[in-house]
């Protein structure tokens, strides 16, 4: 949040990750990054559970969501979409939305869409799907914008 984003701007200022202090976020966002820029915030090392150029589904994903927001999506967001198509899929397969009948079906159902590859949902409903451990990029590795 604007917490995070605040104490990795001053770092960054203050020459802090210059002296080389490794800053470590445990909840901050693609648009977080792309909003204090790679200056400021290369080198922080975050866990998401989605990036948007991960494979070909999660790009075509990001794609149609940049054209609709002119933003690439982050994990909450592809996270929500998953869990709502996913849900969908479930009162499809079960052929009701009886509560009992969709909830046997989305513990049934691998989750492999634009967010993850083999999810699974669990008896009490979480999702158990792969995290990831990224760093941002120093300006010059960065290829293209929201890289």
């Amino acid at each position: 949040g604007l917490d995070t984003s605040n104490s990795i701007k001053q770092a960054a200022e203050f020459g802090i990750v210059a002296g080389g202090q490794r800053l470590a976020a445990l909840l901050f966002t693609l648009a977080e990054v792309h909003g204090l820029g790679l200056q400021a915030a290369q080198g922080v090392v975050l866990t998401e559970g989605y990036y948007w150029d991960r494979d070909d589904v999660s790009r075509d994903f990001a794609q149609r969501f940049f054209k609709r927001t002119n933003r690439m999506p982050n994990m909450v967001q592809a996270g929500t979409y998953s869990a709502v198509t996913q849900y969908l899929k479930a009162i499809d397969k079960a052929g009701t939305d009886e509560t009992e009948a969709v909830a046997k079906q989305l513990h049934e159902m691998p989750v492999n869409d634009v967010f993850t590859v083999n999810g699974k949902v669990q008896a009490d409903g979480s999702m158990v799907h792969d995290m990831y451990l990224y760093q941002v990029k120093k300006p010059e590795e960065s290829k293209k914008d929201w890289d």
